[in-house]
């Protein structure tokens, strides 16, 4: 085991640049902008959603761990976004989740000064559109629980794969860490496959939480999903 973490250690690229420095001033920038302050209030406040939001990012990153390395940074897993998103609500999920990125970055990536622009690209601006899709779908689609599991769930998983994928390697390409042509053939030309597992693993949660623990969603109500007065 000791041998095991100091392999780990000497892999780790310390290297800090620019780049680096731009993506988490940024991200410091966004986190300023969508800081969930009551939610976070409400989280501390609260002893069994402390436990479910432990539990939820232990899951989570055991999930990032099953990756598939094609190379270096390019690297394809599930993410699971969308069920923290609709958990707790994706101000406090942009937050929850910089713990995972923190881990993904130090262990699996071994360049923990990428953390800014993974969090950033990977999962703050993922999450937000993943937001967008699901209030959309709120408001212009009728309020069924069907239309919850299948859009918020389903499709917008498969979604927040995508945007996921394309917003790193717009990073990478303009930080001019990978070419344009590695990271298409290499990379998003593979992401694709990913698209459908994602939404049936989001789809398939999102599905258990709204007949087991509906209460666990962040913004469910039966009198919207189900016709109940």
């Amino acid at each position: 085991m000791t041998e095991f973490w100091h392999n780990l250690w000497v892999s780790i690229d310390w290297h800090f640049t620019f780049a680096d420095g731009v993506a988490i001033v940024l991200l410091l920038i966004w986190l300023w902008i969508i800081w969930p302050k009551d939610d976070l209030i409400g989280l501390l406040a609260n002893k069994e959603r402390q436990l479910r939001a432990l539990l939820s990012l232990s899951a989570i990153m055991g999930l990032w761990l099953f990756n598939a390395g094609v190379h270096g940074l390019l690297q394809l897993h599930f993410l699971g976004l969308v069920t923290l998103m609709l958990m707790f609500s994706w101000r406090l999920a942009s937050v929850l989740a910089l713990l995972p990125c923190a881990f993904y970055c130090l262990v699996v990536l071994k360049q923990p000064w990428l953390f800014g622009a993974y969090a950033l690209m990977g999962v703050c601006l993922p999450l937000y559109l993943a937001f967008v899709i699901h209030n959309r779908g709120f408001y212009w689609l009728p309020n069924n629980v069907f239309v919850l599991i299948f859009v918020a769930g389903f499709f917008n998983a498969g979604v927040s794969q995508v945007s996921h994928e394309g917003f790193w390697s717009l990073w990478l390409w303009a930080s001019d860490m990978q070419p344009a042509e590695v990271l298409w053939q290499d990379y998003l030309s593979l992401s694709v496959l990913m698209v459908f597992p994602e939404a049936l693993l989001n789809g398939m949660a999102v599905t258990l939480l709204v007949v087991y623990r509906p209460q666990w969603l962040s913004d469910y109500s039966d009198r919207y999903y189900l016709w109940r007065k």
